[in-house]
């Protein structure tokens, strides 16, 4: 175990993780002149992208297809080219992510199939840099570890997932239709995995439900002939309080696909992460889908919902989303506090210098991919100098605060503790990168 000089030339950090978040977050570190090293549990680049990646993580089925149009997907000085579709698909989305590592030589500083294992501050006083360690190798120091390892591995059970007596699978595990032929599926969720799976098996199931404990806003992928997002954007205006915005949102959707409840579902007065698939609706008008209100309890293969209605079912898809799993970090280190994340703009562990996380959130509405863009472009301005940082303190105050907001205004879910509006963050993360550009 070595650990250089304070001499050193360059200051050194570690990426964990060559998906879109890993890949955006090496390239603004190397272009500040930094050395960079990334390390990947697979063997090759884009991460979730990777259908049948062999890094174990990935979820991407068959059908799967990025649920933002191209031009708000892509980063901010890499576009999708010229012939790419509007909503490109997994193998798009790979190759893509391919395409942006050799445009910015990204390739050299990745080392494919390396496991970490274990990141530990070194020992003094804070700020003195990480001890990375591989499976099979001596522990590596850095002055700096980016996170960037994704939050979408390790699957959430829904808890009468082991009371089903049928075949049970998380989303997580879904491939392809085929399996599903001919059996009556309960696909528990209403998010967007769970959206895709209904429209993508309903056509060779013998039914297709799905189990709506919360409210949605099914809203068109298309409308007057572009993205949704588009519409949005021209009407929408930053001054608007959210219930005038929701009701512009909730007159879309009800102009393209009617009123939620006519389909089983109930129209959300909370602000939700915007679900769909532009086949949806369509397989609802030819009965292919059904609705069904949460699950209260399974015995067996039968079912009941909170409606009182109960029914059998051959097998059990959980689209329920996912835990954040970081287990080489250390308790102190770890961000993770029961389902929230302790970090000052989703990026920053207070208290705790040199330790960054990139893509731990979920856009509600607008293109992940660009906002990982603007968290590593941030890092690479803190990991310079160029930009500081408040007191912890200061910190964690605006870490309860942003808490508070969300539990204030999105029903009370786990997946909403990673939720972002992309229009205020992106202004929070402005307006922080220019009070700190004024800190002495």
């Amino acid at each position: 175990m070595t650990i250089p000089s304070s001499g050193a030339a360059k200051r050194t950090v570690a990426v964990i993780g060559a998906g879109a978040a890993g890949l955006c977050a090496a390239k603004h570190l190397l272009a500040k002149g930094l050395q960079v090293v990334v390390f990947e549990i697979g063997s090759q680049v884009g991460g979730l992208w990777v259908y049948e990646n062999d890094n174990g993580l990935s979820p991407a089925y068959q059908s799967l297809h990025v649920n933002s149009e191209n031009k708000v997907t892509a980063y901010q000085d890499f576009p999708f080219p010229e012939s790419a579709p509007l909503y490109p698909d997994h193998a798009q989305m790979a190759q893509y992510l391919a395409a942006y590592a050799d445009r910015f030589a990204l390739t050299p500083h990745i080392r494919f199939r390396s496991t970490v294992t274990a990141v530990r501050a070194v020992e003094g006083a804070p700020g003195s840099g990480w001890m990375v360690t591989l499976a099979g190798e001596n522990p590596q120091f850095f002055d700096a570890v980016v996170v960037a390892s994704g939050h979408q591995g390790v699957p959430r059970h829904p808890p009468f997932a082991g009371d089903f007596a049928g075949d049970y699978l998380h989303s997580h595990r879904y491939r392809v239709p085929d399996p599903f032929k001919g059996k009556h599926v309960l696909i528990v969720g209403v998010g967007n995995s769970a959206c895709d799976i209904a429209a993508d098996i309903c056509t060779v199931t013998a039914s297709t439900t799905m189990a709506a404990r919360s409210p949605v806003l099914l809203m068109p992928r298309m409308f007057l002939g572009v993205p949704t997002a588009r519409v949005l954007g021209k009407i929408e205006k930053p001054w608007m309080p959210w219930p005038i915005r929701r009701r512009l949102r909730e007159l879309v959707t009800r102009m393209a696909h009617g009123r939620m409840e006519q389909w089983g579902f109930v129209t959300p007065r909370t602000r939700t992460h915007p679900a769909g698939h532009h086949l949806l609706i369509g397989h609802f008008i030819w009965n292919r889908i059904k609705a069904k209100p949460g699950v209260t309890s399974v015995r067996g293969n039968e079912v009941t919902f909170s409606d009182g209605s109960a029914r059998h079912f051959d097998t059990m898809i959980a689209a329920t989303g996912y835990e954040v799993d970081l287990p080489f970090l250390s308790a102190d280190a770890s961000p993770v506090r029961g389902r929230w994340l302790e970090l000052y703009h989703q990026v920053v562990r207070p208290g705790i210098p040199g330790l960054y996380f990139v893509g731990f959130f979920n856009v509600s509405g607008g293109g992940n991919i660009r906002m990982m863009d603007d968290q590593a472009q941030w890092v690479a301005a803190l990991e310079t100098g160029e930009l500081g940082l408040p007191g912890r303190d200061e910190m964690m105050r605006v870490i309860l605060k942003e808490r508070e907001t969300m539990a204030r205004h999105y029903p009370d879910s786990p997946r909403y503790a990673l939720e972002l509006d992309p229009r205020t963050y992106r202004a929070a993360l402005a307006g922080e990168m220019r009070r700190s550009a004024r800190r002495p």
